[in-house]
């Protein structure tokens, strides 16, 4: 796949000792041979992508990687949220398994966050553990999913509930794939990005809002840039905390209001960075009643949360009692301790805290913030 810009490569190391990994960020990585060398030694690779991205992607994926293993396969799943479930997760045990895949088979996840999360939990699985490769082909997975190891399902109580802490072999964030994202696509990993200033880098919040239109537009210094610097945030973070045991759930930032959004809507209804756009907005108002940040910060962070094309009002999920819904949902997050629901929120821009906050308090900010 030729490259249509002439960016520099760039990497970003996750720091975990013996399960360190690159972050490769640059363009025409995807078809490049030279992309995969010195990865675990084996005969076969299963690429796991979609019916959407596989058309696009998987033939050059598929071509470089010829020259590396005697065998090449590929598992086609459904495309969306909806089938991040057993059934589709079955999918791709069913495709090793038919074809004698041993524990030395390489994954590759080619696609968005469902498949790179549904890939690294079947390698998770897989004869107790093979390795596997993220190439995410959505901004969203560049920025966030593809990154540190959290792989899961969905199940219909909760997102994400069903899953394992898996650190891939490499990351390969190709950005010229970002060029045939659709435009919602492109929105929804925005608000991933976005995330990334008010908890800690208040530096990368001014350059997002003077660089929207750029990344918008989809020019490629400005992707790069993007990328580059919320891997790097992300990276620290869970170099520090991988598994999640204080530090890392402020990458959450927006991510309770924002599954309850989707589970309570219906998984694929509205995109996971659809969800977290409006939840950083309705995080961030939370802050502000318990006099964590001014009434500015909220109105800043909710202009450009609009300005990327996401979402700003939160959804209905019930027609008698709306904030009870969204407290029903927010109990089974995984964050909610004993039933106590703990919310990112920001405690001071770039700060982020994990606290919990009445139920009367977050009924007033679902109210105020919904439609």
């Amino acid at each position: 796949m030729a490259s249509n810009s002439p960016l520099a490569t760039q990497q970003v190391f996750i720091d975990l000792g013996e399960r360190s990994y690159p972050i490769i960020i640059g363009a025409g990585l995807l078809g490049d041979p030279g992309t995969y060398l010195n990865l675990p030694a084996a005969s076969s690779a299963l690429i796991v992508s979609n019916d959407t991205v596989a058309p696009l992607y998987a033939q050059a994926l598929q071509q470089a990687l010829q020259g590396h293993y005697n065998q090449v396969l590929q598992v086609i799943l459904p495309d969306g949220e909806a089938h991040k479930d057993w059934p589709t997760l079955q999918l791709i045990f069913d495709a090793l398994l038919a074809k004698g895949c041993d524990r030395k088979t390489v994954l590759f996840a080619l696609g968005g966050g469902v498949v790179g999360d549904m890939t690294g939990f079947a390698a998770a699985c897989y004869m107790r553990g093979v390795p596997f490769v993220q190439v995410p082909t959505t901004l969203l997975a560049q920025v966030d999913s593809s990154v540190g190891g959290k792989t899961a399902i969905n199940h219909p109580l909760g997102k994400n509930m069903v899953g394992a802490f898996y650190q891939p072999v490499r990351v390969i964030c190709d950005l010229d794939v970002l060029q045939t994202l659709p435009p919602r696509e492109l929105s929804a990993g925005l608000a991933e990005i976005i995330k990334y200033g008010p908890i800690a880098d208040m530096a990368f919040l001014d350059w997002i809002e003077a660089n929207i239109g750029a990344l918008l537009a989809r020019e490629p210094t400005a992707l790069a840039h993007a990328v580059r610097r919320s891997c790097e945030i992300k990276a620290a973070v869970v170099g520090q905390d991988e598994r999640e045991a204080g530090l890392r759930a402020i990458l959450n930032f927006g991510h309770t209001f924002g599954h309850a959004i989707e589970s309570g809507l219906g998984y694929g209804q509205w995109l996971h960075g659809e969800g977290v756009g409006c939840g950083m907005v309705m995080a961030s108002r939370l802050s502000q009643r318990l006099g964590l940040i001014d009434t500015a910060f909220v109105d800043r962070l909710r202009a450009l949360v609009q300005r990327a094309g996401l979402p700003v009002v939160g959804p209905r999920l019930s027609a008698t009692d709306n904030a009870g819904r969204y407290l029903e949902l927010m109990r089974v997050d995984k964050k909610a301790e004993a039933g106590e629901i703990r919310f990112v929120l920001i405690n001071g821009p770039g700060n982020a805290t994990v606290r919990s906050a009445s139920d009367a308090l977050v009924r007033e900010v679902i109210d105020a913030c919904c439609e």
